[in-house]
C-alpha cells in the first residue's frame, strides 16, 4: 500500500517590521495547509525570495535613479531580469490542517547590494516579490516518523509596499544612509576633517561638494 505524502500549500499574507531584532529585519506572515489528513510533526522550510522588477511600472525620476542597476531606457527591456533578496530558512512545529509561520527576512542599507540599491530608487507603490520554498516535511503514519522533500515548484507571490522597506531604514538609520569606502580613501577623508577641524561627515561632504562646484 502506497505511503500518503503530505502535499503543503503556502500563502503570504502580510509584511511587517520584526520586533527587538538587532539588525533591520522583515517578517513575512505565511499560511501553510495541508489537507491529506496527515500529522504534519514539522517542518524545516528553505525559502528563497526574489524581487520581479518586471513586475511593476516606473515613472522617469525612478528610472534615473535606478540607471545603476537596469541602464538607461532603451536598455531596460532586457535588463529587468529578477533580483535574489535573500534565502532563509524556517522551523515550523507540527500542525494538523493549517497553521501560521513567519519567515524572516534581514534588510541592508549597504549599497553596495543591488536588492539596497533597488529598494533605494523607489518612492512608492508596491515591489513584486515571489516566494520559492523547498525543504522537509516531517511526518507520522502508523506511528512511523517520514520525511520527504517539499518540491521547489511550491511558491508564492507577493506585493510588498515599499514604504515599509523605508519605515524599517527610518527606524534604524534616521534621515540617513550608508556609504562604505576602502581604508585608504576613508584615512584620507578623516586627514581632511581633522585638518579643517570639522565637527562632522556632513561637514566634509558639504565642504568637499561646495569645493568642487556641487
Amino acid at each position: 500500500m502506497a505511503v500518503p505524502v503530505p502535499v503543503l500549500s503556502m500563502r503570504v499574507d502580510g509584511v511587517c517590521a520584526a520586533e527587538f531584532a538587532a539588525v533591520p529585519q522583515l517578517e513575512f506572515a505565511l499560511t501553510i495547509r495541508q489537507r491529506d489528513g496527515v500529522e504534519v510533526c514539522s517542518v524545516t522550510l528553505d525559502t528563497q525570495v526574489r524581487i520581479l522588477p518586471a513586475h511593476r511600472a516606473y515613472d522617469e525620476a525612478s528610472r534615473e535613479r535606478l540607471a545603476e542597476l537596469f541602464g538607461r531606457d532603451e536598455e531596460w527591456s532586457r535588463n529587468l531580469r529578477s533580483l535574489l533578496w535573500a534565502r532563509t530558512v524556517t522551523q515550523v512545529p507540527g500542525f494538523a490542517g493549517e497553521t501560521a509561520a513567519c519567515v524572516r527576512v534581514a534588510c541592508t542599507y549597504d549599497f553596495e547590494v543591488a536588492v539596497a540599491k533597488y529598494f533605494h530608487g523607489l518612492r512608492e507603490g508596491e515591489v513584486p516579490l515571489e516566494f520559492l520554498f523547498s525543504g522537509t516535511v516531517f511526518y507520522r503514519v502508523g506511528g512511523r516518523l517520514l520525511a520527504a522533500r517539499i518540491p521547489w515548484d511550491s511558491e508564492a507571490e507577493f506585493r510588498m509596499p515599499v514604504r515599509v522597506w523605508w519605515e524599517l531604514m527610518d527606524r534604524y538609520f534616521p534621515g540617513g544612509a550608508w556609504l562604505r569606502l576602502d581604508r585608504e580613501r576613508f584615512d584620507r577623508l578623516h586627514a581632511y576633517r581633522v585638518r579643517h577641524t570639522l565637527a562632522g561627515w556632513e561637514d566634509v561632504v558639504d565642504r568637499l561638494l561646495k569645493e568642487g562646484g556641487g
